[in-house]
């Protein structure tokens, strides 16, 4: 037992000190992420830009930015469908692009969609698209509550949800959970892909095209759930991946579905919110840092001259 005991002392120790050490030999090059175009974050169901100083993209923006890239954090709708998101993102898209003449759009869960909206409708403005635990083929969750007996209740509790995040990060938008719910059903999504098909798999768990219309399609999620045990959130995300079943997932968003053009790896060991660093950094200590994931595909980016 105390041997036992040592090597997990150990194992957390160098966990938890890796980090300063990279602090101290950091030896990424200082222009590590500097894109040819920004990067442009667009949030999730429930998302924000920042509330009380804490980022909804916790520290990922500020880690970028610190090897290089010019980083932009965007507001939309925290619930509406994808459509009404996509209209409320366009201008904030057109005036950065007006700057720098595109922009790489990065969309976490529901955000990937909202992303993928730009890219069919501008895609002069848009380099490339890349979605983080999106549901493209849509969520077993949505399909549950969208159209239950519960789905009352949930709309009233949710848009007044909605409504204090979208207060507190003055975003000054209309909430409407259930049109977000049905663009995440199973139904949903797949009217939104005959309506922007560029990048979805046509089967079941492949890949989508790489490119269309000049733009770059990449795609990246988890299949974690309870991955800290420090973390209050995962206890949530536990519950909903109830509705999976067997099939891999994040809590929220199943392996396949979050597959879309590219796909730079679907199984990390992360759940739906680790994907985005939350909550506040609390992530798996044996998975890779969700920030490094950020800083790698930024250079990937920057590689691809985009």
């Amino acid at each position: 037992m105390k041997a036992w005991i040592k090597a997990m002392a150990l194992a957390l120790t160098v966990a938890w000190s890796a980090p300063s050490a990279a602090w101290w030999w950091d030896s990424t090059p200082s222009d590590y992420t500097d894109t040819r175009y920004p990067v442009v974050l667009v949030h999730g169901m429930f998302g924000f830009d920042s509330i009380a100083g804490v980022d909804y993209w916790y520290g990922v923006a500020e880690d970028l930015r610190k090897y290089g890239a010019d980083v932009y954090t965007t507001q939309v709708p925290a619930l509406d469908s994808t459509i009404a998101r996509g209209e409320a993102l366009l201008p904030q898209v057109q005036a950065i692009a007006a700057v720098h003449g595109k922009v790489n759009l990065i969309g976490h869960s529901h955000g990937g969609p909202t992303a993928r909206y730009i890219a069919r409708i501008r895609p002069d403005l848009v380099a490339s698209v890349t979605s983080v635990g999106s549901p493209h083929k849509g969520s077993p969750v949505a399909d549950l509550i969208y159209g239950s007996p519960a789905e009352s209740l949930a709309a009233s509790l949710g848009n007044a949800l909605g409504g204090l995040i979208d207060l507190l990060s003055s975003g000054g938008y209309n909430q409407d959970l259930r049109s977000s719910l049905y663009s995440l059903t199973t139904q949903g999504s797949a009217e939104f892909n005959s309506f922007a098909p560029a990048g979805v798999p046509a089967t079941a768990c492949g890949e989508g095209a790489y490119s269309a219309n000049g733009v770059r399609f990449y795609s990246w999620g988890g299949t974690g759930v309870l991955t800290n045990v420090l973390d209050p959130s995962d206890a949530l995300l536990g519950t909903t991946s109830l509705t999976f079943g067997f099939s891999q997932n994040d809590g929220l968003v199943g392996r396949c579905s979050n597959r879309f053009g590219k796909v730079i790896r679907d199984n990390y060991f992360m759940n739906h919110l680790d994907e985005i660093n939350q909550a506040l950094g609390l992530h798996s200590l044996f998975e890779t840092d969700p920030k490094s994931v950020y800083k790698q595909h930024a250079n990937r980016l920057r590689n691809a001259g985009l």
